[in-house]
């Protein structure tokens, strides 16, 4: 494992034990559907989707590549699309940046690449907002989780996907504009890493 060291040292902080049986049921499904493609011996592709590929998608497909690498879940690749593309939220950069990742901008377009560095030895997390379906993202033999009621409700079928898991997460962008903006941010991250580190904590190696 070979984490940068703030993340390392960040997620050692993030206790599990206080996640609601409620919340674990829901989890629960994605758990079993890395364990059976683990124990198929095949590749495991997760995309996350939410309505516009900006906040909630990024911070649970960054999160979940990171914790299958803190735990050496190996053959795992996270993807993150939107029924429509739009750009991802400056707060999500800055809260993951804070959080120790090694961020760069490439490009200043109206939807900019992100380079997301989250270990030593691996590469760079490519995130920029994208339909669910673009060519970036797997076309087919992968896990779409949902996660926001509106995706979820827009997108009753995704295709290519071959099992469709709900994890709703509550919109941070409710508090854009406000000054409670920087601390909601904050808790949906922690959320998010604290759900997808109790995910991952229950793959079988």
């Amino acid at each position: 494992m070979k984490l940068l060291k703030p993340i390392q040292e960040y997620i050692e902080t993030l206790g599990t034990t206080s996640l609601s049986e409620e919340r674990k049921t829901v989890l629960q499904p994605l758990i079993d559907y890395i364990n059976s493609k683990k124990k198929e011996e095949k590749p495991i592709q997760l995309n996350f989707i939410c309505t516009h590929n900006s906040r909630r998608s990024h911070l649970a497909q960054i999160w979940a590549q990171t914790m299958a690498e803190y735990f050496g879940i190996k053959s795992i690749k996270c993807y993150s699309g939107g029924t429509e593309a739009t750009a991802v939220y400056p707060m999500v950069v800055e809260t993951l940046e804070n959080t120790g990742f090694e961020i760069s901008k490439e490009g200043d377009s109206k939807n900019p690449v992100y380079s997301i560095k989250y270990a030593l030895e691996k590469s760079p997390i490519i995130a920029f907002s994208k339909k669910y379906d673009d060519e970036a993202n797997p076309a087919a033999d992968f896990a779409a989780i949902m996660t926001c009621s509106q995706a979820d409700e827009g997108c009753p079928f995704v295709a290519g996907s071959e099992k469709r898991i709900a994890i709703m997460y509550e919109d941070p962008k409710i508090s854009d504009g406000t000054p409670q903006q920087k601390e909601v941010y904050l808790e949906r991250s922690i959320q998010i890493a604290t759900e997808m580190k109790f995910i991952f904590s229950q793959i079988i190696s």
